[in-house]
């Protein structure tokens, strides 16, 4: 599997430096970690990373599947959602996205290399 560049959309510090940990393990590379939805547009566009994986709640107005849309207007990148979040509201909404795989919070190494290896 070839490296891929990251986008870690997360507005908790701590699960977002675990997740950045987890991608460098899996021999990928982290290019930005952000908290917020209008921050992930701007990253996205500006970066254009390999992979995107977003939580879903965020800081700011733009939630990540509206962040979602908004990417997927211009940029074509695949994303793994990971939330703790499994409401069907959501479910529902994110499947707008065309979304790789989705996550539950708290994930694993082996969860996360999974996703990764679908997402190839």
């Amino acid at each position: 599997m070839n490296s891929k560049k990251v986008l870690v959309v997360e507005d908790e510090m701590i699960i977002a430096l675990l997740i950045e940990r987890m991608v460098g393990n899996l021999g990928h590379e982290v290019v930005a970690k952000v908290a917020s939805g209008e921050e992930a547009v701007s990253v996205a566009m500006d970066k254009e990373p390999d992979l995107i994986l977003m939580d879903i709640r965020l800081k700011g107005e733009m939630d990540g599947i509206e962040a979602m849309l908004k990417i997927r207007e211009k940029k074509n990148i695949p994303v793994i959602y990971i939330s703790g979040n499994t409401d069907m509201v959501y479910q529902e909404k994110i499947k707008q996205t065309g979304y790789i795989d989705f996550l539950s919070k708290p994930i694993t190494l082996s969860d996360l290399d999974r996703s990764f290896k679908l997402a190839s």
